[in-house]
């Protein structure tokens, strides 16, 4: 990544009231160049432009940050593909433990490739299925923060999630312009999971413009199973 391109990211993180050194400048150039060589033998990412994946990818998975409570917790990105939003995230805040969870397996070498490159500690990646993976039971309530990045329907989405999240966890979907079907939907099952809803930010990513909405819920501490 050119030093102009690490210029726009720097200052498109600071539109989004993210901060990021030298370091992790370095970091993002190294994914940046791993991402470009890949994608050229492996379908990973649609990029038409050098800000497509400044912006599209390493911003907007960045724009998670604010919602994850602590700086040690447990991440898993569900249908992670290329690494988003988990490796930014990472990157962004190193103390993060981030679990990576794809089912491609030219996908999950890319990941391994990429956290071997850059020297992430305490990153995993999963080769599974989110569905195969519910029936681990270590799996269940192991995670303070679950989210992914428009890769579900939020219903189908809420239900694996609710799976996977610790008591008082933050189960996050990343979205852009959702239905109202979708939103009704999700607002019919959400307490039959033991979630509570804490609420809906929406933004627009800088320089693309492009809308996202970042939702959010609690998973309640309450005795007794759910239907996941």
């Amino acid at each position: 990544m050119e030093e102009r391109a690490s210029q726009i990211l720097s200052e498109a993180a600071n539109a989004v009231g993210i901060d990021l050194g030298r370091d992790e400048l370095s970091l993002f150039a190294a994914y940046y160049g791993e991402l470009l060589a890949w994608n050229k033998k492996v379908s990973l990412i649609s990029t038409r432009s050098e800000s497509d994946i400044i912006i599209k990818h390493f911003i907007d998975s960045l724009t998670l940050l604010p919602y994850i409570k602590s700086e040690t917790c447990r991440v898993l990105d569900i249908g992670s593909g290329a690494g988003f939003p988990g490796i930014p995230l990472k990157i962004a805040l190193k103390s993060l433990k981030v679990f990576l969870l794809e089912s491609s397996r030219k996908k999950t070498s890319f990941l391994k490739h990429v956290i071997r490159s850059l020297g992430l500690a305490e990153t995993v990646v999963i080769h599974n299925r989110a569905e195969s993976l519910m029936k681990d039971e270590t799996c269940r309530d192991f995670y303070q923060v679950v989210t992914s990045r428009a890769t579900f329907k939020l219903t189908e989405f809420l239900r694996m999630g609710a799976f996977f999240l610790a008591p008082k966890g933050s189960l996050i979907a990343m979205k852009g312009k959702i239905s109202d079907q979708e939103l009704t939907d999700a607002a019919g099952i959400y307490h039959s999971l033991g979630l509570k809803y804490i609420g809906s930010h929406d933004l627009t990513l800088p320089i693309t413009s492009d809308f996202r909405r970042i939702i959010i819920y609690e998973k309640l501490f309450l005795q007794g199973k759910y239907s996941f």
